[in-house]
C-alpha cells in the first residue's frame, strides 16, 4: 500500500463559497479533510495541515519552509510520495521553488482548484484524487516535482497559469503535458531532459521584477538599485531587447554588482543576444546581463533568488543560472 503525504497550504481548493454574497474565502476546516478517505481505495493517506492562507499570501519563504517540511517528513516516515493542495495564483511559483531545492526523487506533486468545494463543478476533489494516483506511480519517481490539474501532468518548470479562472488554467507553452491521468492508470508520454537542483540552506537575498514596455525609461531602474536588492529580472522585447532610454540604468545596476537576468515577456521562444543597436540584446550581453533559457519572469526571479545564495561569483552566476 503506496503511503502518501498531504501537505494543505490554503487556496480556493481549500474555500467555500458564501451563497448570500458570493464572496470565496477559507472556513475554519479544510473541507477537502472530510471526504479525503473515501477518495482512492488502497492509499494510506497522511494529512498535514500545514497552512490555510490564500495563495497571493504566499511567500519564497513559506516555500522554502514547505520544502524542509517535506524533507524531514520523508527522512522521519516511509512515505511513498508528496501531494501538496495550493491555491492557483502562485502555484507554478511554489511548485517550481521546491524544484529547484528539494534532493528527494520521490514524487511531488502540487494542485490546487478553480472553483471553491461548495461550488458547482468543483475542482478540487478530482484534482486531489488525480495528484494523489500520480504521488503512487512508479513512473513519476525522478521527474522532478510536477503539477497536475485538470487530467494533465506538467513539470514545475514549464507550467503557468494562464487563465483567470478557466478549469483547464494551467498550461505549458511550447511544451505541453508530460502525461495524462485517466480513470484506470498515469501515462507519461516525454520528460525534462535534465532537472536544475541546489544545496542552499535558506533565503535571504531580495529579487525584484520588472516588466518592460515600450517607451520605458531608466526611473524605476534607478529606484530600485536604492533598495539594496541583490538582483533584479527583466522581461524584456521580443527576443531579449529594452528601449533605449533603460541602458543608462542597466549600466548603473552592473557597476554597483547587481545581477540582471533578462526574460521575454512573450510566453513562447527564449530570449538571444542577436541584435546590436542601443538596448538590443548584443548590447546586454556585453554588459553581463544573464540571457535566461525559457523560464517565464516570476520563475525566473526564483532562480535568481537560490542561485545567489549559492555563490555571488558573476561568473559562477552565469553558469548556475544557465545550467
Amino acid at each position: 500500500m503506496s503511503k502518501i503525504l498531504i501537505i494543505h497550504t490554503g487556496g480556493t481548493i481549500a474555500m467555500e463559497e458564501n451563497k448570500e454574497s458570493g464572496a470565496v474565502a477559507p472556513g475554519k476546516e479544510n473541507p477537502l479533510n472530510a471526504t479525503l478517505e473515501n477518495l482512492l481505495s488502497g492509499v494510506d493517506v497522511i494529512i498535514d495541515d500545514f497552512l490555510n492562507i490564500p495563495s497571493p499570501h504566499m511567500t519564497p519563504d513559506i516555500m522554502f519552509k514547505i520544502a524542509e517540511r517535506i524533507e524531514t517528513r520523508i527522512r522521519q516516515e516511509h512515505i511513498s510520495g508528496v501531494v501538496i493542495s495550493h491555491g492557483t495564483d502562485t502555484l507554478e511559483e511554489t511548485a517550481y521553488l521546491l524544484d529547484l531545492v528539494l534532493q528527494t526523487d520521490l514524487p511531488v506533486v502540487v494542485t490546487g482548484a478553480m472553483r471553491s468545494s461548495n461550488e458547482i463543478g468543483s475542482d478540487g476533489p478530482y484534482n486531489l484524487i488525480s495528484s494523489i494516483k500520480v504521488s503512487c506511480c512508479e513512473e513519476a519517481k525522478g521527474k522532478g516535482v510536477l503539477v497536475v490539474l485538470n487530467d494533465e501532468i506538467h513539470t514545475a518548470k514549464n507550467v503557468t497559469k494562464t487563465h483567470t479562472s478557466n478549469v483547464s488554467t494551467f498550461q505549458s507553452p511550447q511544451y505541453g503535458p508530460i502525461g495524462i491521468v485517466t480513470k484506470q492508470r498515469v501515462f507519461f508520454h516525454h520528460t525534462l531532459t535534465n532537472r536544475d537542483r541546489y544545496h542552499i540552506s535558506g533565503l535571504t537575498k531580495k529579487v525584484l521584477l520588472l516588466k518592460a514596455y515600450a517607451g520605458m525609461d531608466s526611473q524605476l531602474i534607478f529606484a530600485a538599485g536604492e533598495l539594496g536588492i541583490d538582483g533584479i529580472v527583466v522581461e524584456a522585447l521580443g527576443q531579449g531587447n529594452l528601449p533605449p532610454e533603460m541602458m543608462e540604468g542597466i549600466r548603473h545596476l552592473r557597476k554597483k554588482g547587481i545581477a540582471i537576468v533578462m526574460v521575454s515577456r512573450c510566453f513562447n521562444g527564449i530570449v538571444q543576444d542577436v541584435y546590436g543597436y542601443k538596448g538590443g540584446g548584443k548590447k546586454l550581453k556585453e554588459l553581463g546581463v544573464i540571457f535566461s533559457n525559457g523560464l517565464n519572469g516570476q520563475k525566473a526571479r526564483l532562480k535568481l533568488l537560490v542561485t545567489l545564495e549559492a555563490t555571488e561569483n558573476p561568473e559562477d552566476l552565469h553558469k548556475l543560472f544557465l545550467r
